[in-house]
């Protein structure tokens, strides 16, 4: 850093306002950020006339809205029968540049995952598959270092009868209020150790190896978060382990940044993996209610929030 620089100027240099030692910096970016980002009160959809085949000026929209607030709800008109979704799906996402991250075991046509109440033996157990309330967390948390899920894209095909709320905070925002609080836990959240997931024996036997690492990386001037909320079968860091318990809180708390929303059928969100949470949910009669389509991705969005 240049030590002619006023310590309250930022460096200007890409990703400083992460740096601990650059108060100037963060400070500035701060101000940008609270100027920009979108409000609890002023969620907007942004149009899609073709689910599969988005125009320049609607892929504009995405991503200026992501660049802002690292996601872009938008809702579209789409195919009726499920594989036509899925494909058209995909082609959206195409359209970003956006390459599937993993090979997930329930995984069908295009790298799609559908997201419904099942009693498959390999997905009986875990939450999105069932009606249960989900945590706040961002997706692939338990994924090795070299499998990172950086963007998804989560598309509603249809709703549940009641429930199914989805509630999200930019990983970006959730920093700026710990580091607000206590940097300390900034630099405790970013040591390689602060969050482990322990390994897991699948219901074909194989085992899915302990995730160590960090909660906040900066990969190319941008931030990446790795975080869950769960309880069990995680183990904190004795040094991170306040910081946890404060960025939950603060979860828990934030109004003015949070976003909530039921996503209709054809609504969806494309996301820098964005924190998200979900309320449990009653199908009603029809068992086939409330289908949302999944894709997760190794590379962020283009432009997105330095991406």
């Amino acid at each position: 850093m240049n030590d002619n620089l006023h310590p309250e100027q930022s460096s200007e240099l890409p990703g400083a306002q992460w740096a601990l030692d650059d108060s100037g910096a963060f400070n500035h970016w701060r101000q940008t950020k609270i100027a920009a980002a979108t409000r609890q009160n002023t969620l907007e959809f942004i149009n899609i006339a073709d689910l599969a085949n988005p125009t320049l000026a609607e892929r504009q929209l995405i991503l200026t809205r992501c660049n802002i607030d690292g996601y872009a709800f938008y809702q579209s008109s789409q195919p009726e029968t499920e594989p036509a979704i899925a494909a058209a799906l995909r082609q959206f996402t195409n359209s970003f540049g956006l390459k599937i991250a993993e090979t997930h075991r329930s995984m069908g046509d295009h790298g799609v995952v559908a997201l419904r109440v099942s009693k498959n033996e390999h997905q009986r157990g875990f939450i999105p598959y069932s009606r249960k309330a989900m945590n706040w967390h961002t997706d692939g948390y338990y994924n090795a270092p070299n499998d990172t899920i950086r963007s998804f894209v989560l598309h509603c095909a249809q709703p549940a009868g009641t429930g199914g709320q989805n509630q999200i905070i930019d990983p970006e925002i959730a920093y700026m209020r710990l580091r607000d609080l206590n940097p300390d836990y900034i630099a405790a959240l970013m040591m390689p150790d602060a969050m482990t997931i322990p390994a897991n024996t699948e219901a074909d036997g194989s085992v899915r190896p302990a995730s160590i690492g960090p909660v906040f990386m900066v990969e190319n001037g941008a931030l990446i978060m790795r975080y869950t909320a769960r309880t069990r079968s995680i183990e904190w860091s004795q040094k991170a382990a306040p910081a946890a318990a404060a960025l939950q809180n603060i979860l828990e708390t934030e109004s003015e940044f949070l976003i909530q929303t039921t996503l209709k059928s054809g609504q969806g969100v494309l996301s820098n993996n964005t924190l998200h949470n979900r309320t449990g949910f009653d199908q009603g009669s029809d068992p086939s209610q409330r289908l949302m389509y999944r894709i997760r991705f190794h590379n962020r969005i283009p432009g997105g929030q330095n991406g």
